[in-house]
């Protein structure tokens, strides 16, 4: 997948950065958030081809876009979320919306629909999930059944309920997945077809500025040429397809609204006296509420990063990455969030000070787009097959890197992140030995501990040579980060798998040895002084007005 030149990456950003300070204040934002309004003229603002068009950022170039790639996406994404969430999922409706259609649609489909959207900047809406059936696309009931002339398919007439459809309410366009003699296949439906219906806008917790609405479909006609692809049956294979893809989008969501918060909890702290110091001088406050989720969002952004170049270098099937990143991004944004609002103590509890506000708006994210559960099961089915498959080699080689990249760059936190994954390899064979999955909590927990080690090991791979351009931190921060980051993925893997694997009735007396558990109590070494160093850098970074 191509990527923007990085000038017109950074225009787009430094437009939407100007956009956002002359039309977006806080205040207009609780307005909104207060109204349960979804701003239209925002969204037709941003996509307008001729004053903005950041819709152009999800389009090829042959069909009238900027032809973005993964990393570009995420970079757009982000700064979205630091914005308003709200805002930023009515553009992510846009681009799930079009997905379908890019994935799988003919060429003939692609260059109609995509055309039209980058031309006349429609809001589309994406229309898989269902009442009953969740993320379980496989559940569905919507039917399309076919209207014959002549003994072809002249078209089809869909008829079932979709539900928490983000633009579902507003959108111009929609791609609708439907149940076809010959399987789940995906139609594209325009808002003013007859016999389809949206219901009003739901009442959420939180992203109060989208508009989200269940949809109704009663014999639905469309013409076959609306069959995204002209053949039944390839719904959710290309609803698959780009999944790890779509999940970067969403923890680049988490990443911006956790930043967002944190950016407003660090300059406050620097305010803010108690017992006539400053709070940001305090490690009670610095080292609790601020350094691990600072430090794990930048582990969280160094996988995002990974994923995204592998994607554009045209990888596919890469859904458990995405579900790695969302996983890890979304629970940290969701917690930066939360605790953001405990820094700020009362101030951070109304809706004034906005951390409120991006608590209940970054919630969302831990469930959209498939849930934290969800992206649990799917890390841990997807590295339990490759540890069954390399016969437990996976992770070991993958620690045997790691030792490598500690041998030539020793302050990277490589060495302990090898400890994380080492520990991992013996976890999962004790699993296999003792035939522990079988309790689908293991499972579960498994799944939560990869997300740890992995972006453990990519944040150690990634920190001594390939510095992020998108937080204002340096090389020497983020090394210290992924210090942190790598010994609290390992002892996280270790205690905690230990602890479950023995709840669930593991038979071998000597598998704390085999973790290394003094191993990875000896790497919490010099803990507190890289936390003191990272809460330093980042009052540097963001200092109060």
């Amino acid at each position: 997948m191509p990527r923007m030149d990085r000038g017109d990456l950074e225009m787009v950003l430094s437009t939407l950065h100007k956009y956002a300070a002359k039309k977006l204040a806080p205040e207009f934002l609780l307005q909104l958030d207060h109204d349960d309004e979804f701003p239209r003229n925002v969204l037709n603002e941003l996509y307008d081809p001729v004053k903005f068009g950041l819709h152009l950022v999800f389009i090829p170039e042959e069909y009238g876009g900027l032809g973005g790639g993964a990393y570009d996406v995420y970079r757009v994404s982000e700064v979205m979320a630091g914005i308003d969430l709200g805002i930023a999922t009515g553009v992510l409706a846009t681009f799930l919306g079009t997905d379908p259609i890019t994935v799988g649609g003919t060429e003939e489909q692609k260059a109609l629909w995509m055309g039209r959207i980058a031309e006349e900047g429609l809001l589309v809406a994406y229309g898989a999930t269902e009442p009953q059936a969740g993320s379980d696309l496989a559940a569905m009931k919507t039917k399309a059944v076919p209207v014959y002339e002549n003994g072809s398919v002249k078209g089809y007439k869909i008829t079932g309920r979709k539900q928490w459809i983000s633009n579902g309410g507003v959108a111009d366009l929609y791609t609708i997945l439907a149940l076809a003699p010959g399987g789940p296949s995906w139609f594209v439906v325009e808002k003013d077809a007859e016999g389809f219906t949206k219901n009003k806008p739901e009442d959420k917790h939180g992203i109060r500025a989208s508009n989200t609405a269940a949809l109704f479909l009663e014999d639905v006609y469309v013409d076959a040429d609306r069959l995204v692809g002209g053949v039944e049956g390839r719904g959710l294979a290309q609803a698959q397809a780009v999944f790890g893809y779509t999940r970067l989008m969403v923890a680049a969501f988490g990443l911006g609204a956790g930043w967002a918060a944190l950016k407003r909890a660090i300059p406050y702290s620097q305010t803010r006296i108690q017992a006539n110091e400053p709070l940001s001088q305090k490690q009670g406050y610095t080292h609790k509420l601020i350094v691990p989720n600072a430090t794990r969002l930048e582990a969280a952004r160094a996988y995002i990063e990974w994923a995204a170049d592998r994607i554009d270098a045209g990888e596919a099937d890469l859904q458990t990455e995405g579900a790695v990143a969302k996983y890890l991004a979304t629970e940290t944004g969701n917690k930066a969030c939360e605790d953001a609002i405990q820094a700020l103590g009362g101030y951070g509890y109304t809706r004034e000070y906005m951390v409120e506000k991006f608590k209940r708006d970054v919630r969302i994210t831990t469930i959209y787009e498939g849930t934290s559960e969800i992206m649990e099961w799917t890390i841990a089915r997807d590295r339990w097959q490759l540890h069954l498959k390399s016969r437990g080699a996976y992770y070991n080689e993958w620690a045997a890197r790691l030792d490598e990249i500690a041998r030539a760059a020793p302050n990277s936190g490589a060495a302990t992140a090898a400890l994380a994954l080492r520990a991992l390899a013996v976890l999962l064979e004790r699993c296999r030995l003792d035939r522990l999955t079988r309790n689908q909590h293991i499972l579960f927990r498994l799944g939560e501990l990869v997300a740890f080690a992995e972006t453990a090991a990519i944040f150690a791979e990634r920190s001594p040579t390939n510095p992020t351009d998108a937080i204002n931190l340096d090389q020497e921060t983020l090394l210290a980060m992924s210090r942190i980051h790598a010994r609290d993925a390992a002892l996280k893997v270790a205690a905690d798998g230990l602890r479950w694997t023995m709840g669930a009735g593991q038979t071998d007396p000597k598998l704390a040895d085999s973790l290394n558990l003094p191993a990875i109590y000896r790497a919490q070494a010099c803990l507190i002084e890289d936390m003191d160093f990272v809460a330093r850098k980042l009052n540097e970074a963001f200092p109060a007005a």
